[in-house]
């Protein structure tokens, strides 16, 4: 895929959540929320400050991410549907496992 976000922009791919509960019951594709979390799959250079320095961003390409539930612009580009959004819409980024091992 040849895209490039601009400015402070951010292009995701959603995280599909598991179809069944722990319980074992199968959830409706109705039914189900959209994920709010990602991976980010493309990123832009960053925003302009007043001085007119790029500031890059905090996230790259490959981080897992959580949004907001009505964050971003939905896209489809080469058949898979991708998320773009400015980087003030991400709420964190998901640390590894080694974070769950040091606590």
């Amino acid at each position: 895929m040849a895209f490039r976000p601009l400015g402070d922009r951010v292009l995701v791919r959603r995280v599909e959540e598991e179809e069944k509960t722990r319980g074992g019951i199968i959830i409706p594709d109705t039914a189900k929320e959209k994920p709010q979390e990602g991976e980010v799959i493309a990123v832009g250079p960053g925003a302009r400050d007043e001085t007119g320095k790029v500031q890059p961003l905090d996230v790259k390409v490959g981080d897992k991410i959580l949004f907001g539930k009505w964050s971003g612009t939905e896209v489809r580009l080469d058949g898979q549907d991708l998320l773009i959004m400015k980087e003030s819409d991400i709420l964190g980024v998901v640390e590894a496992d080694a974070a769950r091992a040091a606590a």
